[in-house]
């Protein structure tokens, strides 16, 4: 903190912040007044290790150099996320990266979803919406993290089809449900995917957003935080996610222009995904046990609707 900040920024008090599952989270307040928030990128404390190892998906949400990548490229296209103070990459004295960032106060979104006041409501998801409007709006001809140049060998879609295959796999060696229909839920999804299109246009996505990954400032102003996984996507990827996660709310945020067969795809890649995180997050130790069985049984749940229907 002396080193960044000055002499007369003096540690008072660190607080473990909720970081989720891939990166350590701490409020530092200082005897002048002072907050930051420190990040600390830790592979032993990654609940998704193994796959980060074996290069799947959540490789490519993990990292001090696609934090410091996102977050530059966000602020530079006006998309409120919280500022990069210092990144510390040299380890030498830890094994791992941390950086210091912006403290902004405030509440997620999920805390204004029963607020009293709808104008309250209406104005920090009316705000939400517009921000992810203008960030999707920043297309480009190729998918990938911002720096990623040249030809992509595949359509995208191809990448959540062969992750949703894995999930499905080991999703199925834990829920009977899944055993039980894992043929009709893979028919199901090969279904989908073949009735997509090609495209040649892709929009900046943040990958993740939920709720829980929005702060709302007290001048409701909404930030996105945990950016590690943005990059440019099908926003139909984002769509269908951002659909299930705001619920009613989702009506502030919705786009009229988007390719329904993507939607649904890219929903049920979703479910599925979550049911393997869910149990992955169960088996790996994660610290609220009860949220992450809630997330494997309601989107296991919402699967078998789909072979149902």
């Amino acid at each position: 903190m002396e080193k960044v900040f000055g002499t007369s920024y003096l540690v008072a008090d660190i607080t473990k912040m909720h970081g989720g599952a891939q990166k350590a989270v701490y409020k530092i307040d200082c005897t002048n007044g002072f907050s930051c928030v420190l990040y600390v990128w830790d592979m032993t404390m990654n609940y998704f290790q193994e796959e980060i190892t074996n290069n799947h998906l959540h490789a490519q949400s993990f990292g001090s150099d696609l934090f410091e990548l996102n977050n530059k490229y966000l602020i530079e296209h006006s998309i409120r996320t919280p500022a990069l103070y210092d990144l510390n990459k040299e380890r030498i004295r830890y094994s791992f990266d941390y950086a210091l960032v912006e403290y902004v106060a405030g509440q997620t979104a999920e805390a204004y979803f029963t607020h009293s006041d709808s104008r309250v409501k209406d104005n920090v998801f009316q705000q939400l919406g517009e921000m992810i409007t203008g960030m999707h709006a920043n297309e480009r001809s190729i998918y990938g993290k911002p720096h990623h140049s040249g030809n992509n060998t595949e359509p995208c879609h191809l990448l959540q089809l062969e992750h949703a295959k894995i999930q499905l796999s080991y999703a199925s060696e834990y829920m009977d449900g899944i055993r039980e229909n894992q043929t009709k839920l893979l028919d199901t999804l090969l279904e989908l995917e073949s009735s997509i299109k090609p495209r040649s246009r892709y929009g900046f996505i943040h990958g993740e957003l939920g709720p829980n990954h929005v702060l709302v400032t007290p001048a409701l102003e909404p930030y996105l935080i945990d950016i590690e996984g943005a990059e440019f996507f099908d926003i139909e990827h984002e769509h269908s996610f951002l659909e299930f996660r705001f619920e009613e709310f989702y009506r502030y945020l919705k786009n009229d222009k988007l390719d329904p067969n993507r939607m649904l795809f890219y929903k049920f890649h979703h479910h599925i995904s979550l049911i393997a995180a869910g149990l992955k997050l169960i088996h790996r130790g994660y610290p609220d046990q009860q949220l992450a069985r809630n997330i494997a049984d309601y989107h296991t749940v919402c699967a078998l609707r789909f072979v149902e229907g």
